[in-house]
């Protein structure tokens, strides 16, 4: 049996055909899962980083706070005073502080240190300097998360043989 040019021409024709079918079926999984990926691990990974820093941008102000009041009490030479007190539920009770030069600070696993003014300012100093290399870290981190995103979707763009972007 001869084969005809136009028979031949049209199985190359059908072969092409199903060859960018095959293609583009390749390419929309591994779209797939280059999204998934993106949705299932960096996502959540990037919004458990950010919420992390929060918590730590929490404590820092806590400190910052802290060393505020301790500063304003030495500034003002207070020895005793009145306050409120949470026991809990937001319910307050009024005390009566009689000797100001001492005082307890959390320092973490429910420990509370009692500390003089001087050395609770060392001791804040110390937690400062903890707490703003941990936001740095995450801060790092955040960012490699986001460069892995980007990094990603460019991939899928590509893969998509779509044109990049201008930035105006």
């Amino acid at each position: 049996m001869l084969v005809t040019i136009a028979e031949s021409s049209d199985f190359a024709g059908k072969l092409q055909f199903w060859t960018r079918i095959a293609m583009d079926t390749i390419k929309q999984e591994k779209v797939r899962r280059f999204e998934e990926f993106i949705d299932r691990r960096l996502k959540p990974d990037l919004v458990h980083a950010i919420a992390e820093r929060d918590k730590v941008f929490e404590q820092q102000k806590i400190f910052s706070d802290l060393r505020s009041n301790i500063e304003n009490l030495e500034k003002n030479n207070v020895t005793n005073l009145k306050t409120l007190v949470n026991i809990g539920s937001e319910v307050y009770l009024q005390a009566d502080v009689p000797d100001t030069t001492r005082i307890f600070v959390d320092v973490g696993l429910g420990f509370h240190v009692e500390f003089t003014w001087s050395e609770a300012l060392n001791y804040i100093s110390a937690r400062e300097e903890k707490l703003a290399r941990q936001i740095e870290e995450y801060t790092r981190l955040i960012a490699s998360i986001k460069a892995q995103i980007k990094m990603v979707c460019e991939g899928i763009r590509e893969l998509l043989q779509i044109p990049p972007e201008r930035a105006y």
